[in-house]
């Protein structure tokens, strides 16, 4: 008998430990106490408590891609959006990288061997992250998008269950930021069937559904191995227009959204009990090119002569600073100048190069009018941008046509087909100049059609990619920009504030980090 009992005693132990085992899954606390009702007596717990209402947040986005796969092109900074993937670190609010998937990292002496401990992660599946699974999905990543081509001549290994090392052949300083990149995400890439419509990954909500280029439904993971997330799922609508957010904001057809333009950040501050506005400086960057190939050099001096960052910046009040550089001037890699807007110096250097004003008061040469293209994609307040360019190249006699794209990456970014391009990037994704730089000015990148990268340019990206010592990361930086400049074949528009509005309650959606590749969190509320 007394035998029977220890064997019904170590089954029941066991099966107690079989259901805390499941990854993800956290055993539920008893009360201390039974609640007390409205009244401050003691509940007897025999009533049975309203269901909660569900949470499902409702949340505007600015670009829609084709697919989900989070290693192709840029669609992992949406799938990141989308509270779906996850990266081994991530960057905090106040920019300094913090492990997410990686408890921590280590590098041996000649700076070559990065050392990663994983943490006790799984996929949605329940599946563990194990360091093979990452080194496998870092290799693919080098496979199939050609912004990391450089990475194939890094190797991954798994050294154990929860080990991963990677070795490069230089000195690559700038690892942990790197890995930061939401196209780093991790992927069960034995159980993924469909990485365009349906990846399995780490993040605390799943794929419920998903309209190429338009609009995705996610669900609560509950799987999800770093905490339950606050909402039951979420909504997030393709919403590129301004207009359009403002009003579905309006209307109650979203609770939230970020990059507000000046127009509606007016509108919402005369409701704050409506609307909660959230303003922190950010890192995305508005420029533009000019395309050295198709432009005289007193062309591309007079553009940037013209345009007055500061006026742009007066119109879009509250939602952009004036830029100089790609980076804000406090930093060590943001000390370089530009010559102030000069509309009478932009008219001379156009007719010390043979332009006369025409009947119609714009230069022309041998009867043909000077005009000038500029594109640009309905985001990021470039459609007002194009326009204010557009009148202050007007107000000095040159004619300039705007273009309107819906896919600039795909349309004349890589063509080259354009006098002027305005575009939005982050600048600074961790503290670090290199990545800005690297995108913009590299002889093999997709800005290299309009005509700027130089050997010696080259040379000194190549530079600073492996130098170690901050100050001269610093000073390297500044002299490649400020060459930019220089030259005209840039013009920095705007640092953008980021400007988020959501309803009363609504919390977590990203809103403080200055970053515009975070949305959906865990700790996502609706309050």
């Amino acid at each position: 008998m007394k035998q029977s009992r220890k064997v019904f005693a170590l089954l029941l132990a066991l099966c107690m430990v079989f259901a805390l085992a499941a990854c993800g899954q956290t055993a539920a606390q008893a009360p201390s106490a039974a609640p007390a009702d409205s009244s401050g007596t003691q509940s007897s717990g025999t009533e049975s408590a309203a269901p909660a209402e569900p949470k499902f947040l409702k949340m505007a986005v600015n670009f829609a891609y084709p697919s989900l796969d989070a290693h192709k092109d840029y669609y992992g900074w949406y799938t990141q959006i989308y509270g779906v993937t996850e990266t081994l670190f991530r960057i905090d609010a106040d920019m300094s990288v913090q492990p997410l998937l990686a408890k921590g990292s280590s590098v041996s002496e000649d700076g070559l061997t990065w050392t990663f401990e994983l943490a006790d992660a799984c996929f949605s599946n329940g599946n563990p992250v194990t360091a093979d699974m990452v080194a496998r999905n870092f290799r693919r990543l080098v496979e199939v998008n050609g912004r990391y081509e450089d990475w194939a001549a890094f190797t991954f290994e798994a050294k154990d269950e929860k080990t991963l090392a990677i070795t490069t052949p230089d000195v690559f300083p700038t690892m942990l930021v790197a890995l930061t990149d939401p196209e780093f995400a991790v992927m069960d890439l034995d159980a993924t069937t469909d990485f365009d419509n349906a990846p399995i990954a780490t993040g605390p909500f799943v794929i419920k559904s998903f309209k190429p280029e338009g609009d995705v439904e996610v669900v609560r993971n509950d799987n999800y191995w770093n905490g339950k997330a606050k909402l039951d799922g979420a909504t997030l609508f393709y919403m590129p227009d301004a207009d359009s957010k403002l009003l579905a904001m309006q209307s109650g057809e979203i609770d939230c959204y970020t990059s507000v333009d000046a127009a509606a950040k007016a509108i919402y501050e005369t409701d704050p009990s409506s609307y909660v506005l959230t303003v922190i400086p950010g890192t995305r960057m508005q420029f533009y090119v000019i395309n050295k190939t198709r432009l005289s050099d007193s062309v591309c001096a007079a553009i940037n002569l013209t345009v007055d960052c500061e006026a742009i910046a007066e119109y879009l009040k509250g939602t952009t600073s004036a830029a100089v550089g790609p980076f804000i001037a406090s930093a060590p890699y943001g000390q370089v100048t530009k010559p102030a807007p000069d509309p009478a110096a932009a008219k001379a250097l156009l007719e010390a190069d043979g332009y006369t004003l025409n009947a119609d008061g714009y230069y022309a040469k041998g009867g043909k009018v000077l005009e000038l293209s500029i594109c640009h994609y309905k985001s990021r307040q470039l459609p007002d941008l194009a326009v204010l360019m557009q009148e202050q190249l007007k107000n000095i006699g040159v004619k300039a046509t705007l273009v309107v794209q819906e896919d600039p990456d795909a349309g004349y970014v890589a063509t080259g087909d354009y006098d002027i391009a305005l575009y939005c990037m982050i600048a600074d994704t961790g503290g670090d100049p290199y990545y800005c730089i690297d995108a913009l000015y590299r002889e093999s990148g997709k800005w290299a059609k309009a005509g700027f990268p130089t050997d010696e340019i080259e040379a000194l990206i190549n530079k600073l990619q492996f130098e170690t010592d901050i100050d001269q990361r610093a000073a390297l930086a500044n002299q490649i920009v400020q060459e930019s400049i220089d030259m005209n074949a840039f013009g920095y528009v705007g640092l953008f504030n980021k400007v988020s509005v959501a309803r009363p309650g609504v919390s977590g959606f990203s809103e403080n980090i200055p970053f515009d590749f975070y949305g959906l969190t865990a700790d996502t509320d609706i309050g």
